[in-house]
């Protein structure tokens, strides 16, 4: 079926709903794990849900290139492959494809984009069209419309040629799209010039998707860019549909955007600042590396409900960072994980009490008291 959304409280622009999809009802806002290739960095789909995880996501640009949507299509599909009994959203391999197109004038072209592989090297091309094609047979419970994420910064000329692309582009794949059971989210870009954020918004809402998402933030801008690339563009999108910032991860920029009226978010943040030896904690982000931590035996944060919190201690994870040991990464993805989702946790009821202003400052509060870089 596809996915429906169900608004059931605001707190200003903020919203709490529900997300129901062909594997249950989730609750918004939502952080949305990333399975790039068919799996959650050193996480097993036990314990993805063990974190209260629901919609997670995988990436079709590196599932075309291994194994291929033909093996998973024969596999019964990307749940049975991966053996991941919740909704999954696949996105359209854009954002992969742009960061390896070397020549943008050259390489994105009306058609599609050329691109070598980052594996072998050998020339590709993916449009439209094959995108929509790959998600289909990869049978994602949701997928994305193929676009191109706008670098920051272009000249107006670049982003307005670049959004109206990416309009004809989004029909492309959604004339082609199949799948009866999977939903397609359009893309809204536009880069930061607010007409085109509000002509983007527009025009793919006149499209019908069955979601709409963000795109083209998180890519070099500042905080008040960014938060601004959002305003401009989601207030142009309808009620009843689900709303999906994409790529952002940061807590602070998870708040903002759920004030804004954001519904979903994903990132990569939470597994790669792992395996550096980060955490996220309600003081800030530290570094678990650091010597301070040698002969810490409380958990990472006495308040978090996660496995690695429950069961180990700061000074052993650190001892497993520093001996290169895979399960520190594994525990310190869990718990980065869990604390994000623990965020939206906590955010949907502030919404429900009317407190989400409230919420944000306290947060903010402790969250900038020490924020340890990975030095």
């Amino acid at each position: 079926m596809k996915i429906k959304y169900e608004l059931k409280q605001k707190d200003n622009n903020a919203r709490y709903g529900l997300l129901h999809t062909n594997y249950g009802t989730y609750e918004t806002p939502m952080f949305m794990p990333v399975g790039t290739l068919a799996t959650v960095k050193t996480l097993s789909p036990e314990e993805i849900k063990e974190v209260g995880s629901g919609v997670i996501l995988s990436n079709t640009y590196h599932l075309w290139l291994r194994p291929g949507e033909d093996i998973v299509d024969k596999a019964g599909g990307l749940h049975k492959f991966m053996n991941y009994d919740g909704p999954i959203l696949t996105d359209s391999g854009g954002f992969q494809v742009f960061s390896l197109a070397k020549n943008k004038k050259k390489d994105i072209v009306e058609e599609g984009v050329h691109f070598k592989s980052h594996l072998d090297g050998r020339s590709l091309f993916l449009t439209p069209e094959l995108s929509i094609q790959i998600q289909n047979k990869l049978d994602s419970d949701i997928a994305m419309s193929f676009d191109e994420c706008i670098p920051f910064p272009v000249t107006y000329e670049y982003a307005k040629r670049s959004t109206e692309r990416t309009l004809r582009w989004a029909k492309r794949g959604k004339d082609v799209h199949s799948n009866k059971n999977q939903s397609l989210f359009g893309i809204v870009q536009g880069g930061e010039f607010e007409d085109l954020r509000k002509y983007s918004a527009e025009e793919t809402v006149k499209m019908d998707f069955d979601g709409y998402s963000i795109g083209g933030t998180s890519v070099g801008e500042d905080k008040e860019t960014m938060y601004k690339m959002v305003d401009y563009a989601i207030k142009y999108l309808p009620e009843d549909k689900p709303r999906y910032l994409m790529g952002v991860g940061d807590p602070i920029d998870i708040i903002e955007g759920v004030i804004r009226g954001v519904d979903m978010f994903d990132c990569v943040l939470p597994t790669r600042i792992a395996r550096h030896g980060n955490a996220f904690t309600r003081d800030g982000k530290i570094n678990i590396k650091n010597a301070k931590y040698k002969e810490d035996f409380n958990p990472l944060e006495d308040t978090c409900d996660c496995y690695a919190c429950k069961h180990y201690t700061k000074a052993y994870i650190k001892h497993l960072i520093n001996s290169n040991e895979t399960f520190g990464a594994r525990l310190l993805s869990i718990h980065n994980i869990r604390f994000l989702i623990r965020l939206t946790e906590e955010l949907r009821e502030a919404i429900k009490e009317n407190k989400l202003l409230e919420y944000k400052e306290k947060f903010i509060e402790r969250y900038g008291v020490k924020d340890e870089r990975n030095v």
